[in-house]
């Protein structure tokens, strides 16, 4: 799904072109639209542009990367496979933007919220003097799910928020489904998501840490406990989220802060990068995630909700899309962010 979504953004896109697809040896061959045939999970069709592609072996990594200035990346291989084939292909020079998890706490592999830790880029000459190329490496986006409340604690962290509790609420496209292929979910909540609390607790970590010595160095602070619940919603991860600071701000502190937050996209005018980083809803029952998920072509972040509690500072509610802002659209403005700091340029 997060290929498809890949193809979809990219179609038109001002930047970039997809010149080559690369899948595995039993889609090798076949034209795009063969490849996805009866596959095809998007409401949108397939963009005419790639229909006639010709999908190539992505193993035959020296023949895939002569083709293209940098690659996107999103597989369904093992952790270590995912690893050997995207420093395979850095090493070709080639920069590789990867939706993968697997290089996410590698030391010297950024892994950006374009908008929170554009710095962390930073490592990347680190990571090329390792893998023994002069233009090629290797970045990744975080989890899909952080990306709900994570941006709204960030605009915070002159407040020192200590303590957060965020439940997410997570929709089947996160699990690369749609309700005709897991009809399960129909009228129905699944308590446990594997593996992702731990990375909601964790990653936020990486994201405020720093570039130290040639590698990120995870912040310490502050402490996250997560709930991670899969719900029967298309798209859209929703958080809600409970934060004490050591430095405690008021409401309007806080509402002022998420009203005026820019981030480096903004500050570049990124093709990709919402407007509106931020958007606070005043109404009670907002953010909905049918509603608001679309919000700035679903690269903005929703929050609502904001009020004061009484065994933690503050709580409030975080609407990100998943497959957008926290997948493919994610890693299409890093690639964005990468070409206009210089790291990515045409062979």
């Amino acid at each position: 799904m997060v290929g498809q979504r890949f193809v979809q953004l990219l179609d038109q896109h001002p930047w970039f072109q997809v010149t080559a697809i690369a899948a595995s040896s039993s889609s090798a061959g076949k034209t795009y639209e063969e490849s996805v045939q009866n596959r095809w999970k998007l409401p949108e069709p397939i963009p005419n542009d790639v229909k006639q592609i010709i999908v190539q072996d992505a193993s035959k990594v020296e023949e895939v990367a002569s083709g293209v200035d940098f690659i996107f990346c999103a597989v369904d291989m093992k952790k270590d496979e995912i690893k050997a084939l995207e420093e395979a292909y850095a090493k070709t020079g080639t920069p590789v933007i990867s939706n993968n998890s697997a290089h996410r706490w590698t030391p010297d592999v950024p892994m950006v919220i374009p908008e929170i830790n554009p710095g962390h880029l930073d490592v990347i000459a680190a990571q090329r003097k390792r893998l023994g190329t002069a233009t090629g490496f290797i970045a990744v986006k975080p989890n899909c799910s952080i990306q709900s409340y994570v941006p709204a604690l960030n605009a915070l962290l002159d407040f020192k928020p200590t303590n957060v509790v965020a439940s997410t609420y997570q929709a089947i496209s996160g699990a690369g489904k749609n309700f005709t292929d897991w009809p399960e979910m129909l009228d129905n909540v699944i308590p446990y998501i594997g593996g992702e609390e731990e990375k909601s607790e964790q990653e936020p970590l990486r994201i405020w840490g720093s570039v130290q010595n040639g590698e990120i160095v995870k912040a310490s602070a502050p402490l996250i406990t997560t709930q991670c619940i899969r719900v029967p919603v298309t798209d859209g991860h929703l958080a809600t989220v409970f934060a004490s600071f050591e430095k405690k701000p008021s409401k309007e502190e806080i509402l002022a802060r998420w009203q005026s937050y820019k981030g480096r996209p903004q500050e570049l005018g990124l093709p990709s990068a919402p407007k509106q980083f931020i958007t606070y809803f005043e109404e009670e029952n907002r953010p909905q995630t049918k509603l608001d998920r679309d919000i700035e072509r679903g690269m903005g972040v929703s929050v609502g909700r904001l009020r004061e509690d009484t065994l933690y500072d503050f709580k409030f509610v975080g609407l990100s899309h998943n497959t957008l802002r926290g997948a493919a659209g994610g890693a299409v403005l890093i690639a964005e962010l990468l070409k206009a700091e210089g790291y990515i340029q045409a062979k």
